[in-house]
Formats: C-alpha cells, structure tokens, sequence
C-alpha cells in the first residue's frame, strides 16, 4: 500500500502527464520519433539539454550519472565497474537434465540464465532465480538465503527435479511484480518458446513462480533476444525488441497492461536504440558492435540499461559479449558516457566466463551496502576452433550500493552546487567515502546565499565511509521549513568521493526510490525503511 500511495503521490504531484516525476516535460510525440533508417551516431538525450528550472527530488537517492543535477564543476567524476565475486561462478550445471545438451556440436551443459530473472522475494525472505536448465532446453528455478550458495529444490512440476518449465527455449524474463493486485499473476515472464517459427513471444503467470498457468497471449513477431521490463516511473511495461534487419537494434513498445502491449507489426514499433560509433571495436575482429539485448530495471532515481554488446563471433571461442552500463531519467532516451565494459569477460581460455556475459531481468539486487549483479557465462571449447558455448554457469558481479559513479575531490577542498531543487521531506542523507578527509554541506536560497541555520560554518564535519550517512548542522538538522521551495545544495568535499543524496521524510534514511529487484530487509520494489535494509 505504501508504493501505491507513492505512486499517487507522484501523479498528483505533476498532474500534466506529459511531467514526469525529476520534473522533466516528455516530448510530443511519445514515443519519441527516431529515425526510420538508424545512424550510427549516439542517442541524443533531450532531458541534459532542456533541463527543468527546478528539478523535484522526492523519488529516490540522487546519483551523479551526469550534470542533470549538478552545475559543472572542478571535482572529477570517476565511473566504476562492477567486480566478480570470488565465489563465482555461483552456480552450474550438475544435475542430469542440465547435461545432456549440445551447443554447436559440442556438449553445453547450462545452468545459467539468459536474462531469465533473480529477485529477492520479501514474502518468502529467499533470493530466487530463474534460469535456462539444459541448452534451450527448460526453466530451472533456484533458491539461496545469502545470494552466493544456492540450492535447486526438488519440486512437483517434473518429480524430482527443479524444472518449473518445460517447453524449450531461447531467451526469457521473469518480472516479480510486487504491484499487481491478482496475486495470481505476482509473476510474469516473457518467453522465446522453441521450436518457434513465428519468431513471437509468450506471456505466462504465476502465484509462486514454480506453477505457471496456460499461456496468455503471444506478441507480434521480434527476434530471438527480445526482453521486457516495468518502468514503474511511468507504469507502464516496455518490451525490448530485437530487430534482425538493422544490426540487432531495438524496436521499443510500452503499455500499462503487459498483455494489451503485446500484439504489434514489427516495422510499425519505434525504433529505439542500438550500439553507436561511440562502441569499441576489438581489434582481432574488426568489426562494428551491435546491441545484443538490453535489459532495464528502476534503481532509486533513474533507470539503469544493461548493455550487452556484441563485438562480434571469433572462431575459436564464444562470442565476447560484455554488459555495459547506460542510464535514464525518462525511460526512453539512454546516457552512456562509459563504454567500458561494466561486467567484462575474461581472456583466459577455459574460464567460466571467457565468452557471452550478458545480463539477468531484475539487473540488480540491493544487499547491505553492495549491489549484486548476476550474469551468465560461457567457458566455451578451448583448442577445439569451435565456436561452442561450452559449460554455460552463473556468475556474480558486486559493487558499493550507489557505485556507478563518484565525483572525487583530492586533498584541497573542493565544491559541488546543485541546480535548483525542491523536495518534502525533512533530512539529509549522503553516501560518501571521506574517512580521511572531510564532507560539509550547506543550503542557498534562489540568489545562491546561504539559508540560516544550514550554512558552512554550522554544518558538522563529515569524515566517514559510509552508504547511509546523515548531514548535521549544530543549530539542527530539519529541513522542513525548506520544503516545497526552491533551493540549491552546496557540497564542500576534500579528500573523499561523493557517490549519493537525498533528503528523506524521515530519520531512517529511507529513499523511497527503487532498490531494483529488491534485497533482504526491504518489503517491497521502494525503500520505505531506510537503515533497516542494511542487513
């Protein structure tokens, strides 16, 4: 109940529609009208060159993913990667039905999802994963209380085993829908059923997601690596659609409802995004990246995109795809400023992960103050000159929560000033690493003068390492004589990074932004607790 009230909350806040919640004016049409016939030049990102007079800040912690909210300043913004896990890959392929496949003419066996879905469910106090169990063979189901040691639980859809789906499949997303009212329908997937000549999409629910009904409906024809995500910022559903005719790019269809969005023309969908001139190209290849699929998912304020990138099809071993990272404040339009790879695969022969690295549906998970990111891996058959999948395992990637990016300050001190903002709540809140340095934090009005009490000079030293960190002033630390009016943060930083802010309603701390696919502590899609997701 307390998501919906954020989310009418968030409607009658910005009765004009076309307002999104950050405050940014949606273009006319939308969808945007792209080009018919895709460039290879980037995405133009309208919101960065209109931005609103005074942005909203209500919904979730604010990252600096770019100069939305910032003024530019002397600080340098540093853009982080996510790190494996040394207990990856988490999990493999080692029950009989997971085996006896074959990729390419080579043994696969497969434990690993292909977009698929990894969510902590509140309800059941579990992290659950749902993955392809044998060579596009089946949906496999998995459960784990800490999300590194997992367990595949014998269950009753084939006795004995963990299959949950048998029809056979390419790629698959499944969505735990934390809003819907039909517990029946709690969670949905999005399934490339095989054989498939029609090259359409399914759509199934479930109560548990172990006993999925009849299919609903099918969607109009896409390609093999199609995805769908919820853009809760919006509400509505977005479909991820592959078009094989233009490099892989993306056609993009939105709906409120899942199944009214389904039936399309392919050609008659808006084109959408794809990979661009900005994409390197690797050298032993020599050839021009292309999107092999991109998942979405709400974390805190914005959307985050993973990016899996094709680079191309070496002979002698699986496709190199990595998962990049591209971020959004209206849910169409992408920012990518780092083409790195934000979960790479490795160079080394034989290893888990020496080929095809792409994402998982639900993209991240909130755990304490890390991110869990989930991906799938492929060792391939080193010396074979084959380009077969070899084992196919799960990985994990973790990264500080709010990680993506951090805007550094070295020993002098040095300042961030935000544009004009306006917010409801009554605290101050940053994730910040300057234990040997320093944070202050001091309000200005519409004239850039600062607001008494909360001026530099009264603003308490902040030196901590911390995602989760409170900004106090010696005259007090309410901020809710300010709220509802337009102010600027000015942040004075020496000696640390600054990765986050927000003001919360409360002294918990709590965002009330998203936490993706959700982690231990939190009872839903929003953090409504604050300090008490930190388990």
């Amino acid at each position: 109940m307390r998501v919906l009230a954020l989310l009418l909350l968030c409607a009658s806040a910005f009765p004009d529609a076309s307002i999104t919640y950050n405050g940014i004016r949606q273009p006319d049409p939308w969808p945007p009208v792209r080009p018919a016939v895709p460039t290879r030049e980037p995405m133009p990102v309208p919101y960065l060159e209109e931005i609103p007079d005074v942005i909203p800040i209500d919904t979730g912690r604010q990252l600096f993913v770019d100069d939305f909210l910032i003024e530019p300043c002397t600080l340098t913004r540093t853009y982080h990667q996510a790190v494996y896990h040394p207990a990856s890959p988490v999990l493999v392929p080692d029950e009989p039905w997971e085996m006896d496949t074959e990729s390419q003419g080579f043994p696969a066996p497969t434990a690993m999802p292909f977009s698929d879905g990894v969510w902590y469910d509140p309800q059941d106090q579990l992290f659950k994963m749902w993955y392809m169990g044998g060579y596009v063979k089946a949906t496999c189901y998995a459960q784990s209380k800490d999300g590194i040691y997992w367990e595949k639980p014998e269950l009753d859809v084939v006795p004995g085993t963990n299959i949950v789906q048998t029809v056979g499949r390419d790629s698959n997303v499944i969505w735990l829908d934390h809003l819907d009212p039909d517990p029946a329908r709690r969670f949905k997937m999005v399934v490339h059923e095989l054989p498939n000549p029609e090259e359409v999409l399914s759509v199934y629910f479930s109560k548990d997601g172990i006993h999925w009904g009849e299919r609903v409906t099918q969607t109009g024809p896409a390609g093999d690596r199609c995805t769908a995500f919820y853009n809760p910022f919006r509400g509505v559903w977005v479909y991820s659609v592959k078009d094989n005719y233009y490099d892989r790019r993306r056609r993009y269809q939105e709906n409120a409802d899942l199944v009214a969005g389904a039936p399309w023309v392919l050609r008659e969908l808006p084109m959408w995004v794809g990979a661009d001139r900005l994409d390197p190209i690797r050298p032993e290849l020599d050839i021009f990246p292309q999107l092999y699929n991109l998942d979405a998912m709400a974390y805190e304020s914005l959307m985050l995109g993973f990016f899996s990138i094709w680079y191309g099809q070496p002979e002698d071993r699986p496709k190199p795809n990595c998962v990049c990272l591209g971020f959004s404040r209206d849910g169409f339009h992408w920012y990518r400023p780092d083409r790195r790879p934000f979960i790479g695969v490795s160079e080394k022969p034989g290893d888990w992960n020496w080929g095809n690295v792409q994402s998982v549906g639900g993209g991240c998970l909130v755990v304490g103050d890390t991110l869990y990111f989930y991906v799938s891996g492929r060792s391939g058959v080193p010396g074979k000159n084959t380009k077969s999948s070899g084992i196919c395992a799960t990985g994990l990637a973790t990264l500080r929560r709010d990680g993506f990016v951090s805007m550094d300050a070295s020993g002098e001190e040095e300042r961030i000033i935000t544009r004009m903002l306006r917010f409801s709540g009554k605290y101050l809140f940053v994730n910040v690493d300057a234990p040997q340095g320093e944070l202050r934090v001091e309000v200005l009005d519409e004239n850039r003068e600062p607001i008494e009490p909360f001026t530099y000079k009264n603003c308490v030293p902040l030196r901590a390492d911390s995602t989760l960190e409170q900004v106090h002033w010696t005259s007090g630390d309410d901020l809710s004589s300010l709220a509802g009016k337009p102010v600027r943060f000015r942040f004075h930083l020496r000696d640390g990074s600054l990765y986050a802010f927000w003001v919360s309603p409360d002294e918990s701390g709590a965002s009330h932004g998203y936490v993706a696919a959700g982690g231990p502590g939190f009872p839903g899609p929003v953090d409504t607790v604050g300090k008490a997701g930190r388990q």
